[in-house]
């Protein structure tokens, strides 16, 4: 009997989203080019986070945008979590076209999310994610890279 495996797309189609929960959401940029290596490129980005915010799609706790992909640590409030990622990379994609006079995918299709248990240390999630152009050798310190933020000091 052969074996098919299922296509990333197959994988997903039934995720759950569910209200109140926090995930950490990862999307990549098409072909990985480094589109938001322009920090102003990047604000692009977060100004589509920031409309989620205001719509009352979810809450942010943390997020960096990388030259090539982005971190998302959010509270889901209302709607799922398909409706929240195409919203902000459909959004994001047209204001980065536009601000480059380009035309094309922004994004690669999907995106991978992971639903935080309870007992999970809230805080030490958002670490990892805005040491990211640490550990990517962007910066010698955190508050050198322009596109982070986080809900609290730590």
């Amino acid at each position: 009997m052969p074996c098919s495996s299922p296509r990333s797309r197959d994988l997903r189609a039934n995720r759950y989203s569910a209200s109140n929960q926090l995930y950490l959401l990862t999307s990549v940029v098409h072909d990985r080019v480094p589109l938001f290596s322009d920090w102003r490129v990047g604000r692009l980005v977060v100004d589509a986070f920031r409309l989620a915010e205001t719509e009352g799609a979810a809450h942010s706790l943390a997020w960096v945008v990388m030259p090539d992909h982005f971190h998302w640590l959010i509270e889901l409030q209302n709607g799922t979590l398909s409706t929240l990622m195409r919203r902000a990379k459909s959004r994001s994609a047209h204001s980065v076209n536009r601000m480059l006079g380009r035309r094309g995918p922004v994004w690669q299709m999907g995106y991978h999310d992971r639903a935080l248990r309870s007992d999970e240390d809230i805080k030490s999630v958002a670490r990892y994610i805005v040491a990211n152009p640490l550990r990517a050798g962007l910066v010698e310190r955190i508050g050198d890279y322009p596109l982070w933020d986080v809900g609290w000091e730590f």
